[in-house]
């Protein structure tokens, strides 16, 4: 944990000064720490909000128990004496959904999520940065990868929504690539790039209609969780929404309609070949005797 001051001496923010960073560099804050910062007079008190963080982080489609650990901690009760008592290691993700569950008339709160949103808004630009430094080919992998992980994610919150089988998933994104594609299906789509029966769409797309889709994908199923759509009737007029409200997004910005834009030369499966042929280890020549 920092001593609350920055380089120049300056204080810093409470919540930057209970931070901590594990051997993998990884920050995050302890449970008593941040009660403490909130003005909670004993932690039973704070462990309510623990737990709304933890149905909201679910909501979310994350795993609570990936950003919110409970651990047994050492706390001192005086005369150099310690006693064991129950602790959470908390993400920053986590810190932020505690903050927003926690009392709005207090300023440290309000602090409090203007800190951790400025911090989540800094790692997107680093992350952004990265990312505006890969080739065209190395984006497209990515965000397919990418895609690919939370398409599951909204395929779980689907069926939660009650979209059952095959068929209705189907149909189910044929209504979000309906909305994003200004009335296209799948199959339109799929005539539009001209592939092949076996070829999947979203391995024929360059990097931004890729980044339009996973805008897409990603934003159904917070919906889905957050207003907990039931029926399939509804998911699917809900991926139809979002995908409309994608696609004037990007007319607002002057950006390319999705069907307009080009289909690359080459599929995510040639990359990843091509990929895997250049990183391979070189073949060893054995000698024969002459």
């Amino acid at each position: 944990m920092t001593n609350g001051l920055s380089d120049t001496g300056e204080h810093q923010s409470p919540f930057q000064s209970a931070k901590h960073i594990d051997e993998h560099g990884r920050e995050f804050w302890h449970a008593r720490d941040l009660a403490l910062i909130l003005g909670y007079s004993e932690f039973r008190h704070f462990l309510p909000v623990i737990e709304k963080a933890k149905t909201a982080c679910e909501l979310s489609g994350h795993q609570a128990s990936d950003h919110i650990e409970e651990f047994l901690d050492m706390i001192p009760v005086g005369k150099g004496a310690n006693r064991p008592a129950q602790n959470f290691r908390l993400s920053r993700y986590a810190c932020y959904l505690i903050i927003q569950n926690s009392d709005p008339s207090k300023p440290v709160v309000a602090h409090g999520q203007t800190y951790f949103a400025v911090q989540t808004r800094r790692q997107e630009l680093a992350d952004d940065q990265r990312f505006a430094q890969l080739t065209e080919n190395e984006k497209r992998l990515a965000l397919r990868r990418e895609l690919a992980t939370h398409n599951s994610a909204l395929a779980d919150a689907a069926r939660g929504a009650g979209v059952e089988g095959d068929l209705d998933y189907a149909i189910f994104q044929n209504h979000g690539y309906m909305g994003l594609y200004g009335g296209l299906d799948a199959k339109s789509i799929h005539a539009r790039k001209r592939l092949k029966k076996s070829h999947k769409i979203l391995d024929h797309m360059g990097s931004t209609e890729l980044a339009a889709n996973l805008f897409r994908a990603t934003q159904t199923e917070e919906k889905l969780r957050r207003e907990q759509v039931s029926g399939k009737h509804v998911a699917n007029r809900t991926h139809f929404e979002v995908g409309a409200k994608v696609r004037k997004t990007i007319e607002e910005l002057g950006g390319t309609m999705p069907e307009n834009l080009p289909t690359p030369e080459k599929s995510i499966q040639k990359i990843e070949s091509e990929r895997r042929k250049a990183f391979a280890p070189p073949k060893t020549v054995k000698k024969t005797d002459v």
